[in-house]
């Protein structure tokens, strides 16, 4: 089966806020090192967070909805904007994300 748009649209509102994050970072190509930088957390906290076994705090919601370029309504449910999987890191460099 073909992981296109539609596919990732209808998997987010049945995922985690963890599945989420993880999702919307792999379609920037983003590494979790730069993520967390990002967002001004450990790389163990940012992993903790995609694997479920912690969640991020209220005030940390709008930084990574930012650093992952969707909206925070798709961050906490699913529905909203989400990943631009037309973009798939095209023209990103990681130092971009950092700025």
């Amino acid at each position: 089966m073909m992981f296109d748009e539609y596919n990732a649209s209808a998997f987010a509102t049945d995922d985690t806020i963890g599945g989420r994050i993880s999702l919307a970072r792999d379609a920037l190509s983003m590494s979790v090192e730069d993520a967390s930088r990002i967002v001004g957390i450990t790389s163990e906290t940012w992993q903790n967070w995609e694997n479920d076994r912690s969640a991020p705090r209220a005030n940390q919601l709008d930084r990574i909805a930012g650093a992952l370029q969707v909206s925070l309504a798709w961050l906490l449910s699913g529905r909203g904007m989400g990943p631009d999987w037309d973009q798939l890191g095209a023209g990103r460099t990681h130092s971009s994300w950092l700025h």
